[in-house]
């Protein structure tokens, strides 16, 4: 090897063993970068205003993928994103067409699933419970039937059925047992969760040790920040000064990314529940998801 080889390649080495380990998670072959997503409800007062001016800012800041909300009532959403070549994996639905089949007016999750086909939907999430299902372990444990049930409907369709965790699943209930530890043992094989960062560090959990325990019942992961003033657990209440980009809050995201690559997580979406600007918020959580 010539001398200039040798000192290049000497830099390089002691560039990268001075940088953090966890720094290989994003390296720009990694999979969630590559394929990183967004849960449009982040912009969903710029949607109702502009749809598609809207959408084409997502693409331009470097999203490959969105999770509509709404669903299935999203057309315009999943219309403008393929105008602008930006793949919809996701959505999540209204949710009383699994979790309260029989409530008077609820569509049937078999047109739900209908509808998710023919717009080449695989993953349908159950966004929110309302407070009447989730008073008590016994509204869990129906909960984690009607799941049950909707996820073997869906996997005859080709499609993977989620819950979308918040802080209020791990609210202690009868015995200190929480809704969350109700959900890990009741849902079945079939039914998957979307793990939401956020919401688990604000429940007073880990997320890395969360992912970490749910190997291979994670489908996708929900990328957002706490703000450092924030003090956990915190069931309800939350103030929208809570949710920060990437970056500028409490929770490592490389750690998180490393652990949702070893349990097998596909999809990671950048989500932020409330800002003041959205559209500056998710052109900022992407640049700190690229300078890792």
């Amino acid at each position: 090897m010539k001398r200039r080889e040798f000192l290049a390649t000497t830099a390089a080495t002691a560039a990268m063993i001075s940088r953090p380990q966890s720094i290989f998670a994003l390296e720009s072959d990694n999979m969630y970068r590559k394929e990183i997503g967004i849960q449009l409800y982040t912009l969903r007062n710029e949607i109702n205003k502009d749809v598609k001016a809207t959408i084409k800012a997502v693409a331009d800041a470097g999203y490959k993928q969105v999770e509509c909300y709404g669903f299935p009532n999203a057309d315009k959403m999943i219309a403008a994103a393929r105008e602008n070549g930006l793949a919809i994996n996701s959505t999540h639905f209204d949710w009383d067409s699994v979790v309260n089949p029989d409530q008077k007016g609820v569509r049937p999750f078999s047109e739900v699933l209908d509808k998710a086909n023919d717009a080449g939907i695989k993953h349908l999430v159950v966004p929110y419970l309302a407070d009447k299902n989730r008073k008590t372990l016994d509204d869990y444990k129906l909960v984690c039937e009607r799941c049950n049930k909707g996820a073997e409907q869906a996997k005859k369709a080709g499609i993977q059925l989620s819950y979308h965790n918040h802080s209020f699943e791990f609210q202690p209930l009868e015995g200190g047992v929480t809704g969350y530890e109700t959900m890990i043992k009741e849902f079945s094989p079939d039914m998957h969760f979307e793990v939401d960062v956020f919401w688990i560090q604000l429940g007073g959990k880990d997320p890395v040790d969360m992912i970490r325990q749910l190997k291979g019942r994670v489908s996708q992961l929900h990328l957002k920040d706490l703000n450092k003033s924030i003090k956990a657990p915190m069931f309800s209440g939350v103030p929208k000064e809570a949710f920060e980009e990437l970056g500028d809050g409490v929770i490592g995201m490389e750690p998180i990314i490393k652990a949702a690559e070893e349990a097998g997580v596909k999809i990671c979406h950048v989500e932020q529940d409330h800002s003041p600007h959205p559209i500056k918020s998710i052109q900022q959580s992407i640049s700190h998801l690229k300078t890792l």
